[in-house]
């Protein structure tokens, strides 16, 4: 699996997890990994251009868009799904999947 596709100043990355205790320490680990493989490419969280949430429990939707709106840059808003799904282990709550611009 690749950590992260680039192709024609957009780049793609696979999903991130974190092993975190709480839906909020979880998002938060997870906007840090993305932020971290962004700056690899030479973008930032004011380039994303589609973020796609998975929740493994939708009743956990206000806590990670808490986390959510504190992160997001004023007026860098990207286009945003938020869906539940089983994910690949248990102790995973959240899980995003991040398309950005780069260069």
């Amino acid at each position: 699996m690749s950590r992260i596709v680039k192709h024609n100043g957009v780049a793609y990355l696979c999903g991130q997890t974190s092993d975190a205790p709480t839906v909020t320490e979880q998002t938060k680990d997870i906007f840090a990994k993305v932020e971290d493989l962004l700056a690899k490419v030479g973008s930032d969280r004011t380039r994303i251009l589609k973020c796609e949430f998975w929740l493994a429990n939708m009743a956990d939707f206000a806590e990670m868009n808490a986390v959510w709106d504190a992160w997001v840059p004023e007026g860098h808003a990207p286009a945003r799904a938020c869906g539940e799904s089983k994910l690949a282990r248990s102790v995973l709550k959240v899980e995003m999947t991040v398309t950005a611009a780069y260069g």
